[in-house]
């Protein structure tokens, strides 16, 4: 690989972000107004995705019970990906398509959120994990990419779409990122006040 290769994956990144930010910043206004107002009537986030949309939903739940910039209490988030025991079980018992909505049946509770990653718009069991957040009268934040696939469809005017406006997986999940950076920040605002910084 030569440099000029790798100069161009930092151009195309770099021109996307610039791109999409006009694009991307209501809809990820709207999604810190869902949270704040779910994190502050006691409800939680549940987070699910696959592959690298996986590691998003546990970057995002760190931060939030963590912290992402700031000293503060911990906030209700939980990363649907990480349990190898029930993600295992699921998968083998009943079927890979159903490891995230068996947990959203059990832990999900009208007024909580769903943050549904999926690069395509199209995954199987992030699909699944919607309908069941849907009947249990969630609200959905979902970040896709490539048009929003099947998911981008089913999602109410309630619901919250952030869909990158890129073909390109590697591309999409980067943006994805930076979303997640600007939800924590934008949380913390809402609920606490002032810059990070103060």
């Amino acid at each position: 690989m030569n440099t000029q290769r790798i100069l161009a994956h930092f151009e195309e990144s770099a021109e996307l972000k610039i791109q999409a930010a006009s694009v991307l910043a209501a809809p990820i206004e709207a999604a810190i107004e869902l949270m704040f107002t779910a994190l502050s009537n006691g409800n939680k986030i549940l987070a699910c995705g696959n592959g690298g949309s996986a590691a998003d939903c546990q970057h995002f739940a760190a931060e939030l019970v963590g912290r992402f910039e700031r000293e503060r209490f911990p906030l209700p988030a939980m990363a649907l990906t990480t349990d190898t025991s029930i993600l295992t079980a699921v998968g083998n018992d009943y079927s890979y398509k159903e490891i995230f909505s068996k947990q959203v049946q059990a832990f999900g509770q009208a007024g909580d959120i769903l943050l549904a990653f999926s690069t395509s718009g199209n995954s199987g069991n992030v699909i699944a994990a919607i309908d069941v957040a849907l009947e249990r009268d969630m609200r959905v934040v979902a970040l896709t990419g490539k048009g929003g696939g099947e998911i981008g469809a089913m999602l109410t005017d309630a619901d919250v779409h952030i869909c990158v406006p890129h073909d390109r997986t590697a591309r999409i999940q980067e943006v994805h990122l930076l979303t997640i950076h600007c939800l924590c920040d934008g949380i913390d605002v809402a609920l606490f006040g002032g810059d990070a910084s103060d």
